[in-house]
């Protein structure tokens, strides 16, 4: 059982058997799981009126290994079930006006950080190894998560020749799209919470015609996991009205720099072609292809003769 998905069932499955004090913890937690994901165990204690050790007794009696895993559990709680209202109401109770630029700019560091710690780097190089193997490659990502599966579009057609955005306006449509999707192609889905219906029906879709799937999500956890033979994991869990897109924007690009760094050659003729288009058609000003190198370095860290 997923105990981040089943924590509240867990709890009333346990209510009748808990002491006094765990029951009013269980009803403390099921009426206030947003806030208590934030909340130490003394502070916990405090609020229902219970000694910190019976909270941490708590957390052992529903199988966690102590408290902090059971905070962990409220924490994906709170990612996958508040709506946006809650998650606004949430955050502006926890940090001031002034605090929310520097806040915001730590949390997302800190996304970067544990996403770096976490990261499954065997499935990133599955990742590089099954695009660039692939016939066609398809990217879905809806919502917030649109202009994520957008970057890696225009940036995937420098190094791969059949790439295709689904256009998700209409339910029907995306299957439309992907009517000739086959074992020989990949589609790379994109989700974060509140995790899209229309995506994991689409990996579904492409699953069930054997073709391969890669998952850019949050959590080994998520629904879209259930279809994908390689998961890309980032973390997106600022609790407010704005999802961090962040981490995900970042192990993105890493694969996009590795397979052009695979594709080298294919992208330097791509982009010095590329130039000569926007020099004739001027696409840019002056001053900006003025500022363009007059050929790529997919090696910025190495030295350069002279």
């Amino acid at each position: 059982m997923s105990r981040d998905n089943n924590l509240l069932e867990q709890m009333e499955d346990g209510y009748a058997k808990f002491s006094k004090g765990q029951k009013r913890l269980a009803d403390f937690y099921e009426k206030n799981y947003d806030k208590a994901a934030f909340m130490t165990a003394a502070r916990v204690g405090k609020e229902v009126g219970v000694s910190e050790s019976t909270v941490v007794r708590f957390a052992t009696t529903l199988g966690f290994s102590g408290y902090p895993e059971l905070q962990k559990a409220l924490g994906e709680l709170v990612r996958t079930k508040l709506n946006s209202i809650q998650r606004m109401e949430v955050t502006y109770g926890r940090i001031t006006e002034k605090e929310i630029l520097d806040s915001v700019l730590h949390a997302d560091i800190d996304k970067i950080k544990q996403t770096m710690a976490n990261i499954d780097h065997e499935a990133f190089e599955l990742a590089v190894d099954t695009i660039l193997k692939a016939r066609k490659i398809y990217i879905i990502g809806i919502r917030s998560c649109a202009p994520l599966a957008g970057f890696l579009n225009f940036y995937l057609h420098l190094a791969c020749d059949q790439v295709t955005l689904i256009n998700t306006n209409s339910a029907s449509e995306i299957f439309e799209q992907m009517i000739r999707i086959s074992e020989e192609d990949v589609i790379i889905g994109i989700s974060f919470p509140r995790y899209s219906m229309r995506t994991l029906k689409a990996l579904e879709f492409a699953c069930n015609r054997k073709a391969k799937v890669i998952a850019i999500t949050d959590s080994a956890r998520s629904p879209i996991t259930m279809y994908s033979s390689c998961n890309l994991i980032a973390r997106s869990d600022m609790i407010s009205i704005v999802d961090s897109l962040v981490a995900p924007l970042s192990v993105i690009n890493a694969l996009v720099v590795a397979l052009c760094m695979k594709k080298q050659d294919e992208v330097v003729r791509t982009l010095e072609t590329l130039e000569d288009i926007w020099d004739e058609y001027q696409v840019y000003n002056k001053e900006e292809l003025n500022r363009v190198a007059d050929r790529l370095d997919l090696n910025p860290g190495e030295d350069r003769e002279e």
